[in-house]
């Protein structure tokens, strides 16, 4: 039997190897009953009865003596039936290292003793799922979690994802409310983003055509390259039970990649009539792998959009598969580009506080003609985006008074009178300068002060001289001093300190 992780397997092997007798019965009120007689102090061990006289032993056996039978049990054995010779051995078994010894131990002896061969090919060993504070949950504790609840709150979908990708394998799983409610949050997102693409298959009309790849924007030969890459990815994590992993990738290229940028990107791709068929059909033909892909871990959710787009069960669907087409490596780099230059725009108006909402005027410098054509073709997508009033793409663009970000072998330029109101600027100044003079002031004045000196805790001196060593670098970088205003700044009092 192969271990994921391989280390479990040498928790059973030291068991089988240093095997202790034990003991077998038990005193409950269902189970296999032990198979011994007794008469006048003599003891039989058989099916049944000897004869007159001859009273069964009361106890049961213990629990692992009819859980070990279960992966031949429940086939048909000890008859030779067709379900028996197709499933067994079972491909592989999912269980808890706590009990490797206890059932994993006995379905292996068992398995072996009633029909030669392993019980099963493979072992998947989890961890527990433990209390917020990691605390093993017991009725004794009283700080266990009812699942009920939790389905009650945040559907069965939301709990399943949850306790399935925020282990990792052979690991404890800390439960964490806040990530319960990140699970319900994003099977939300994946419901909102089926209904803006169903929303907007009918808006165009779209009967279900397929994929025209000879009429792919740039935009859709870089989400389905992504997607190529995300099915070839987690086919080997499934593979290898690397569920977290499998999870991670998935939620990183649904929310980042489909969500935050293709579905937005499609939104200049829609009002294309050249276009808006088949990107329709490149939005459908991508959710609907996710909704596969992601089909393992919350099938409720993903069965039921599945059935809004597609006829039958998703359940006995194909699972995707990576198209068989190679996209040119450099147009999906110069794609990614494009959005790191959205990125760094966005990131700029976010420093100095510009509203989206303002034009402003940019410039994007490159010496690459190459790039600089396909910045052109796509001044669509970066009017959307940049919210631009001027856009100029040339080989030299001025520096001067101007904030430049590298994205690449690209400079974004962005002078800085289109990012600051000199007026506002110079009042935001003040008020800063003002501050800090009034910080200046209270620290000085509390250092000079002889009782504080001597009765304050000694890392507590060290603090407030370290913060006035701060306040007074503040002054300098908002007010720095020149040789036409050197006095700007207040006399520092003598300290006594």
């Amino acid at each position: 039997v192969h271990f994921t992780p391989a280390r479990f397997e040498q928790t059973l092997l030291q068991w089988m190897y240093n095997i202790q007798d034990w003991c077998i019965s038990r005193q409950l009120w269902w189970g296999h009953r032990i198979p011994a007689w007794y008469k006048d102090g003599e003891v039989k061990v058989q099916v049944a009865c000897p004869g007159d006289g001859w009273v069964q032993d009361e106890d049961v056996l213990d629990t692992w003596f009819s859980s070990a039978l279960w992966p031949f049990s429940t086939l048909g054995w000890p008859e030779s039936t067709e379900l028996l010779e197709r499933y067994y051995p079972t491909d592989c078994l999912v269980t808890g290292y706590d009990i490797i010894t206890f059932w994993v131990s006995r379905m292996a002896l068992q398995g072996r003793h009633f029909t030669g061969m392993r019980p099963f090919k493979k072992c998947f060993i989890h961890g527990l799922i433990r209390d917020e504070q990691g605390r093993k949950m017991s009725k004794s504790l009283g700080n266990g979690v009812d699942p009920f609840d939790l389905i009650e709150e945040y559907g069965c979908d939301a709990m399943r994802y949850f306790l399935t990708t925020n282990a990792t394998p052979g690991q404890d799983l800390t439960y964490s409310k806040e990530k319960m409610a990140s699970s319900w949050n994003y099977i939300n997102k994946i419901w909102n983003i089926s209904r803006f693409i169903s929303m907007n298959l009918k808006t165009n009309n779209y009967q279900n055509e397929e994929i025209d790849y000879n009429n792919l924007t740039s935009i859709d030969k870089w989400i389905l390259d992504k997607e190529n890459a995300l099915i070839k990815a987690v086919d080997k994590l499934y593979e290898d039970y690397e569920l977290g992993e499998v999870a991670r990738l998935i939620y990183n290229f649904t929310w980042n990649d489909f969500a935050s940028w293709y579905i937005e990107l499609t939104k200049v791709s829609l009002n294309n009539p050249k276009h808006s068929i088949n990107t329709c059909a490149v939005l459908k033909h991508v959710l609907i792998d996710i909704l596969k892909l992601l089909h393992p871990f919350m099938p409720f959710v993903t069965e039921e959009i599945y059935q809004n787009f597609c006829d039958g069960s998703i359940m006995v669907s194909d699972w995707p598969k990576a198209l068989d087409i190679t996209f040119d490596p450099n147009l999906i780099k110069d794609v990614e580009k494009l959005l790191n230059i959205i990125t760094a725009v966005r990131n700029i108006r976010a420093e100095k506080n510009v509203a989206p909402s303002k034009k402003i005027a940019i410039g994007l410098e490159t010496a690459a003609a190459e790039y600089q054509a396909f910045l052109n073709e796509h001044q669509d997508f970066l009017g959307r985006f940049l919210n631009y009033e001027t856009l100029t793409i040339d080989e030299k663009i001025s520096h001067d008074h101007a904030t430049v970000v590298v994205v690449n072998d690209v400079n974004v330029v962005v002078p800085l009178k289109e990012l600051i109101n000199s007026e506002e600027e110079k009042a935001r100044l003040t008020k800063e300068l003002t501050r800090l003079e009034n910080e200046v002031k209270r620290s000085i004045n509390m250092l000079n002060n002889q009782s504080f000196i001597a009765k304050a805790p000694v890392q507590k001196v060290e603090a407030e001289k370290a913060k006035l060593v701060e306040y007074q670098n503040q002054q300098l970088f908002v007010y720095p001093p020149s040789s036409n205003n050197s006095q700007c700044h207040p006399s520092a009092p003598t300290l006594f300190w």
